[in-house]
């Protein structure tokens, strides 16, 4: 490569560090709402939960949100034709169902939103020229702060927010599943001999661990600011350290959906002969080629890597999709 003039400064420049790590944390945000669309409709279905707090007419006319309405029509999908969710209209004396699942569209939802509202700022940055001085159109050179990245560091912050509250949402409905008194059923810790085994206790405690590290990561970068260049720099953006918190939130919300996709499947397993939906059958049958379902412990570490890479590499979403339309 041979750099003309300013080349130099835009490989360098730290706005556009900002801008590239944006534009790949929405590029892996836009998979991991759609992953944790799947993740929520599975877990609702293992909880055997109902899908009516998901229907359209719930959501587009009542209360417009975009993001909402999308990941309500998801987990419809996903648990569409569910013997699963067929038992809870005949058997089932719940009135509703817990926030962490009948919510679940408007915080997957919100994050949906802000990923929207994220790509508009970053769209208008990739057309944007952030150099100093510039050359204008007169041909006048002149100074100006197009530079200062608080636009970009703004949006990589308002992103962490709901990355950790779609995160906490999926821990609760993990441990709803392994407690007892709340799984409608299913064995401790979806345990293979309760009190022997632990099941997947600890799973739980990996995600409960880093939803609260998630949570720190939500704090705003971009409120900081430490002049420097004897006071001529005297408010920065710290947009860089907005876009590192994220990328670290973007990885731990993956790890976090992994453990629940993980307990949702081995409940959907154990409540055999009882059997999920199309999506759902599908999913544990690709996954059953990864872990290795209900049985005696095993050492999980090895098995929440397999699930996570699972997540990672797209296969979970290509397995669903291959099923209903996300």
């Amino acid at each position: 490569m041979v750099l003309a003039e300013k080349e130099g400064l835009a490989l360098i420049n730290g706005t556009d560090g900002m801008l590239g790590q944006l534009v790949l944390a929405l590029a892996d945000l836009r998979e991991l709402a759609d992953v944790a669309d799947v993740t929520a409709a599975l877990s609702t279905e293992a909880l055997l939960g109902t899908d009516q707090a998901f229907r359209a007419a719930l959501h587009e006319p009542l209360r417009p949100h975009p993001g909402q309405g999308r990941c309500a029509a998801n987990m419809t999908a996903v648990m569409a034709d569910s013997p699963m969710t067929a038992s809870h209209r005949t058997d089932c004396t719940r009135v509703q169902d817990a926030y962490s699942l009948r919510c679940a569209p408007q915080v997957t939802g919100s994050l949906r939103d802000t990923i929207s509202h994220a790509t508009l700022v970053a769209d208008r940055e990739l057309a944007a020229a952030i150099d100093n001085p510039v050359v204008l159109d007169d041909l006048t050179i002149a100074s100006n702060g197009n530079f200062h990245g608080a636009p970009v560091a703004h949006v990589l912050d308002f992103l962490a927010i709901p990355v950790a509250d779609v995160a906490s949402m999926a821990e609760r409905r993990t441990d709803r599943m392994l407690d007892v008194a709340r799984s409608q059923g299913l064995p401790p810790f979806l345990a293979d001999d309760p009190g022997t085994d632990s099941g997947l206790m600890i799973a739980q405690y990996t995600q409960a661990a880093i939803v609260s590290e998630l949570k720190r990561l939500a704090v705003p970068a971009s409120v900081d600011s430490i002049p420097s260049s004897a006071m001529q720099e005297d408010h920065v953006s710290m947009g860089w350290h907005a876009a590192r918190k994220l990328r670290q939130g973007v990885d731990g919300l993956r790890r976090v959906l992994a453990v629940e996709l993980l307990a949702a499947t081995r409940a959907l397993a154990l409540r055999a002969p009882l059997q999920p939906g199309p999506a759902g059958t599908a999913v544990l049958a690709a996954l059953g080629d990864v872990v290795t379902g209900p049985g005696p412990d095993v050492y999980l570490s090895d098995e929440l890597d397999a699930v996570e890479a699972f997540v990672a590499d797209g296969r979970l979403l290509t397995t669903v999709r291959a099923v209903v339309p996300l």
